[in-house]
């Protein structure tokens, strides 16, 4: 088989595929959820018109697309099928791929918090402090370690529970690192770029604006327009009761959960785990 005739059968495969999914999902779909009569159906789901006309396209060329024969719709039309079909974030993705074999552009959605099920993950890392923020760096969930040792979220105010403003705002947490600007530097070149990849540039706007009215420390570092990685490190800390602290930390995606990133601390000294237990033992007998 040629180079021409190769291709021209990967995209009819591609294409059938295409199809076959778009027929699956519509199938999944419930009539009466859209308010849609469910007599006289032949089929399960909602009708290709149906699809079309949630789309806002042509229901022939929908017709198309479902028989492989539609072409290659753009991102706009692929966009507008997945909300049309209801699909989730994995779906939509799914749907990208098949139809023009990449992923669609990012967009952010607002964290919704977390499952319990992940506050289970965060609370079995311990004595190891672990915490959940979002793309804003908002600190959405952590363990009872991130409070005995980083801080104590459940004592702030949910605005307070942001990583920018409380490295730039609190004297408490600037005292506590050992190298202050150089870590406030990496956390803000490291906020620029997770935003950016989550697409966040609009939402982040209002902290970036409040933040640079209220500290000319972060004013003067954003206009330096610096962006870094977090990868994996160690993070050193000035603590009221352990001393200097050294943490080996790792960043984690959240799966499914685009606007969520999980951070571990894990104490290189094998004491202050013992330390950690310890405290977090005695918080929790004062009713901590």
């Amino acid at each position: 088989m040629t180079g021409d005739r190769m291709s021209l059968a990967t995209r009819d495969d591609t294409s059938l595929q295409l199809g076959a999914y778009l027929r699956d999902r519509r199938a999944k779909l419930d009539p009466a959820a859209f308010g849609l009569p469910t007599t006289r159906r032949r089929t399960p789901g909602l009708r290709r018109e149906e699809v079309a006309q949630r789309a806002h396209i042509s229901p022939t060329w929908y017709t198309w697309l479902e028989q492989g024969r539609g072409g290659a719709p753009s991102a706009d039309v692929l966009d507008r099928i997945a909300r049309a079909l209801m699909l989730t974030e994995v779906e939509r993705e799914h749907l990208f791929l098949l139809a023009l074999g990449r992923q669609p552009e990012v967009r952010y959605h607002e964290s919704g918090g977390v499952t319990p099920r992940l506050q289970r993950v965060l609370d079995a890392l311990e004595p190891s402090p672990a915490l959940i923020r979002t793309a804003l760096y908002d600190v959405v969930a952590w363990n009872r370690a991130t409070a005995v040792t980083l801080a104590d979220y459940g004592a702030m105010t949910p605005e307070e529970r942001n990583v920018l403003r409380f490295l730039f705002l609190d004297p408490n947490a600037r005292a506590a690192q050992a190298d202050w600007e150089g870590v406030a530097r990496f956390v803000l070149g490291a906020f620029r770029l997770d935003a950016a990849r989550a697409g966040a540039q609009e939402q982040i706007q209002p902290l970036v604006d409040e933040l640079s009215r209220r500290s000319p420390d972060f004013a003067a570092m954003w206009r330096e327009s610096d962006v870094s990685i977090h990868g994996e490190a160690v993070k050193h800390l000035r603590h009221p009761v352990f001393g200097d602290l050294a943490f080996e930390y790792s960043i984690f995606a959240v799966d499914g959960r685009t606007d969520l990133t999980m951070v571990v601390y894990n104490p290189i000294d094998p004491a202050v785990r013992e330390r950690i237990q310890a405290m977090i033992a005695e918080r929790e007998a004062r009713g901590g």
